[in-house]
């Protein structure tokens, strides 16, 4: 019988050293499971105003309490971060931004902007609305 404990790892996350672009590989599709879950969301809040005013009323009474926005504040930050993460890859497959600085630099962006543009929607929502 052979001797176990001389063979080699496979690779996985504990032997790997997280770096940005691998942070922002998993972001990207963890947000874009999240996006299936608050879409349906939308997708109720819809059929509500369709089906008649108190279930429409009902929807935005649930959609409007805190945790109602913060679901929806939750998927604003996942759309637009899975669109900026989409945008990089789009230049990737366009043949740039391969080198190790410049992605790194990409996704820390990806970061900021999303949270940036995701605080840009909600305030110009509440400036808008009310």
């Amino acid at each position: 019988m052979a001797n176990v404990t001389n063979r080699p790892l496979s690779p996985h996350l504990q032997i790997y050293k997280p770096i940005p672009t691998m942070v922002m590989s998993i972001v990207h599709r963890v947000t874009g499971g999240a996006l299936y879950v608050g879409t349906l969301l939308i997708a109720w809040w819809l059929i509500a105003a369709a089906t008649g005013q108190a279930y429409y009323d009902w929807a935005n009474w649930v959609l409007g309490s805190i945790i109602g926005k913060l679901v929806l504040l939750g998927y604003t930050w996942a759309l637009l971060h899975h669109m900026l993460g989409g945008f990089r890859h789009l230049m990737w497959d366009l043949g740039h931004g391969f080198e190790k600085e410049f992605s790194t630099k990409l996704a820390i962006a990806n970061v900021i902007g999303s949270l940036c543009l995701t605080v840009l929607v909600w305030v110009l929502g509440f400036i808008i609305r009310f």
